[in-house]
């Protein structure tokens, strides 16, 4: 990612902060329309599932600036998920789930950069994911 790519999402999730929790509603209800499928991924009670959504890509977000130390984090993310039952299709559809929210969310502010700057830091997540999954699987493998 460019420095003006995570400005750009660092200013546009500044944006979504003060709706959090109806942005959180809009991710999970256009996730599960997406890919119901996933939705038993989830507890019936998702109050906290949002908020660890936002808390999480809050995290993400401003870490975006210091990548030796997020790394890890994300790695680690995706090696619980592995336990959770996440497939490697299902990055995808939380991808488009996540453009669609911010879509709604920012309005008039998800412009064409905005939208790239957000698509290039969810292939950089998705892919650290994926590889901390990935040696979760090894490491499941080897023992």
């Amino acid at each position: 990612m460019t420095p003006d790519q995570i400005t750009l999402v660092q200013t546009s999730f500044a944006r979504v902060l003060p709706i959090a929790d109806t942005a959180a509603t809009l991710f999970y209800h256009r996730l599960f329309e997406l890919a119901p499928e996933v939705r038993p991924l989830f507890s019936e009670d998702m109050r906290e599932q949002r908020r660890n959504l936002m808390q999480m890509l809050n995290v993400t977000v401003n870490g975006l600036n210091n990548l030796d130390r997020l790394v890890p984090m994300v790695e680690a993310l995706g090696q619980r998920h592995v336990n959770y039952g996440v497939q490697e299709a299902h990055y995808q559809v939380v991808g488009a789930a996540l453009l669609w929210t911010l879509a709604q969310g920012l309005g008039e502010h998800f412009t064409p950069d905005v939208a790239d700057a957000w698509t290039s830091a969810y292939t950089l997540l998705a892919g650290t994911m994926q590889a901390g999954a990935h040696q979760a699987a090894d490491v499941a493998l080897a023992n």
